[in-house]
């Protein structure tokens, strides 16, 4: 059943969420100020995290300060709560779904930082079929073969996955951007180490930008929105190939059908399986 048109709305090429989105916001994006240390992280929905603020908060790191993400790193686009931004302390940090053409005008400056964490493709699809199956206030699709559909026609949250990373990375010359995948992340640590505290100019180890359970919006969804079972949950567990479990042969072959149809000339190497190199 496709019951995407009762909480989603689209806004230039961009499917929100009616109810939480911020359209004045969106409205006025070629006003909205950036400074030239302020920091946006991207994401496609539902793929992948990025612990900002065990980066940019040093309180947070050494857990001297306790403040939720949701408050530290609010999403630009939607209004999960008030926030008045300019009493925040600098820099400012933002997540977002935005594709490229969504972003602020300021971004282009290419001084304030952009972090684009993505996950590949059918895992994220995976995780969002899951997602609005815990939220109250959205309705989840029967089954994985109909959110699968969705997903191929981009009638899910955001817009096509292909089309959200392709944007960014075919625009990477107009901001001050810095790539990294999740699965990447979790599977060369030292890597990923070296060119997050790069980015920064920040002395960061390993410890310093480990998985941080903090790092979502757990409490929020559960005392605030509401979750539909017990086990609602805002992130998945994170396993890298875990969608391998879950598709049937079937799925995963239309799946690597439209991958190879959309990104066969992508330059950058995806990870699908944790023994992969």
């Amino acid at each position: 059943m496709d019951n995407t048109d009762t909480y989603l709305l689209n806004f230039k090429g961009c499917d929100v969420h009616h109810s939480t989105v911020d359209f004045n916001l969106l409205e006025h994006l070629d006003d909205f100020e950036i400074g030239d240390d302020d920091v946006f992280i991207i994401v496609y929905p539902k793929s992948g995290k990025f612990e900002g603020s065990l980066i940019y908060f040093e309180g947070h790191r050494n857990r001297t300060e306790i403040v939720e993400t949701v408050d530290s790193i609010p999403f630009l686009e939607y209004k999960l709560r008030t926030i008045n931004h300019d009493k925040r302390p600098s820099p400012l940090i933002f997540s977002s779904h935005n594709p490229y053409y969504l972003a602020p005008k300021d971004l282009n400056n290419k001084k304030a930082k952009v972090y684009f964490s993505h996950l590949q493709k059918p895992q994220g699809c995976f995780d969002l079929f899951h997602f609005p199956n815990s939220v109250a206030t959205l309705e989840g699709p029967d089954n994985m073969g109909d959110f699968m559909e969705q997903f191929l026609d981009v009638k899910v949250l955001g817009r096509l996955w292909s089309d959200h990373i392709r944007g960014w990375y075919e625009h990477r010359h107009d901001f001050n951007i810095l790539f990294l995948m999740y699965e990447e992340m979790k599977m060369v640590r030292g890597v990923s180490v070296t060119k997050i505290s790069n980015f920064p100019e920040k002395e960061l180890n390993e410890e310093d930008v480990d998985d941080d359970p903090r790092a979502n919006y757990n409490n929020i969804l559960t005392s605030e929105v509401g979750t539909r079972t017990s086990q609602g949950r805002f992130l998945c567990k994170g396993t890298i190939g875990d969608w391998k479990c879950h598709l049937t042969v079937e799925q995963n072959e239309k799946f690597d059908r439209a991958f190879q149809r959309k990104m066969k000339d992508f330059p950058s190497k995806f990870i699908w399986d944790i023994n992969e190199e």
